[in-house]
């Protein structure tokens, strides 16, 4: 028979693990002392007046959460710097504030010496005019041969003198320009920072040297003209060159001409003939280059047969076959020569009406 000091000669029934200890896993370390939330008054806290045996532990402060904190602060504030510099960043702020110059524009009238002459058949016209070789269309728009420059590839000149065509075929060409009022294909291809000069043209037209839509684009009132023949000849030139070593220049030089009846009128209705020589100095940075777009910086216009007295600023008026107008202005205007005239109305040199 065991002592009572003696343990049992056999493990208690119900005891897990073979008579093991079930807390033997458990380890009581410093920490997990430190972390208990209630703790036992000591033997001589005891001895006071205290009524209960244990007291709760004020929670203990862990350093990582404060670590955790901070982390999360840090990359809170470098987000939202990194958001902010984006926004305000000095190289898209400056891209934004480019300048552009405002386009130049002048439309010189040019007033026939006599009666505007006609034909029922427009290539008979044509072919007794100046314009007898000319191309018909685009295909008298031909680019040069493009060379890199020294800071711009053959690429970008090539995109730079596109664009420039684009813009003559679509401002000189397109019918639905020429008299159905159309100017979004236009629109298109001016730069953004020149939309508001272009808008204020067409919803405000002033003969101020800076808003007439005729400076723009060609294009004739609907309800006086319309074309004859779709086949508009023209001829002329297009060169770029660098002009620093951020911007591209696009210089045209084109004449066009246009057989014209009187709305209305039948095929049988004599034609006329109608020119318009439009010099055009076209503007690219590198933003335009890779958004297809340009800026128009001068326009300069001469057109005829017209009537200086008739406003050109919104519509050129054609004088057709078999009008007359007085004469006005210096002693001939020739628009077929390459010399650039002094008047803001000219005379149409006899030179440049066809011979029938």
């Amino acid at each position: 028979m065991a002592g009572p000091g003696d343990p049992p000669e056999q493990t208690p029934e119900g005891t897990p693990g073979g008579g093991e200890d079930e807390y033997r896993s458990v380890v009581f370390d410093e920490s997990f002392v430190r972390a208990a939330r209630i703790q036992e008054y000591s033997a001589q806290e005891r001895m006071a007046d205290h009524a209960p045996a244990v007291r709760r532990r004020p929670p203990l402060r862990r350093g990582l959460s404060r670590q955790v904190l901070i982390l999360v602060m840090l990359i809170a504030v470098a987000f939202g710097t990194a958001v902010y510099m984006g926004v305000r960043s000095p190289y898209q702020s400056s891209a934004m504030r480019r300048s552009v110059e405002p386009l130049r524009m002048t439309v010189i009238p040019l007033s026939p010496l006599g009666v505007v002459p006609g034909a029922a058949d427009p290539e008979s016209l044509y072919a007794h005019s100046p314009a007898a070789q000319f191309r018909i269309g685009a295909e008298g728009i031909p680019l040069p041969a493009s060379r890199r420059t020294a800071h711009f590839s053959d690429s970008q000149v090539v995109t730079a003198l596109t664009t420039a065509k684009e813009y003559i075929v679509h401002s000189s060409l397109y019918p639905e320009v020429l008299t159905r009022q159309q100017v979004r294909p236009v629109r298109s291809l001016v730069a953004a920072d020149q939309l508001d000069q272009f808008d204020e043209s067409f919803s405000h037209p002033a003969a101020d040297g800076r808003h007439a839509p005729t400076g723009w684009l060609v294009r004739f009132d609907p309800a006086r003209t319309r074309l004859a023949d779709d086949r508009i000849r023209v001829q002329g030139t297009l060169q770029a060159a660098e002009t620093d070593s951020s911007t591209l220049e696009v210089t045209a030089d084109h004449t066009f001409v246009y057989a014209l009846r009187p709305t209305g009128a039948d095929a049988g209705t004599a034609a006329s003939l109608f020119t318009v020589r439009r010099e055009l100095h076209f503007r690219f940075d590198r933003t335009d280059l890779r958004t297809h777009q340009l800026q128009l910086i001068v326009s300069y216009v001469q057109a005829g047969p017209l009537s200086c007295a008739e406003d050109s600023t919104d519509h050129l008026v054609p004088l057709l076959a078999g009008q007359t107008a007085k004469a006005g202005g210096p002693a001939g205007t020739d628009p077929y020569a390459t010399g650039a005239a002094t008047a803001l109305c000219g005379s149409l040199a006899t030179s440049a009406q066809p011979k029938v």
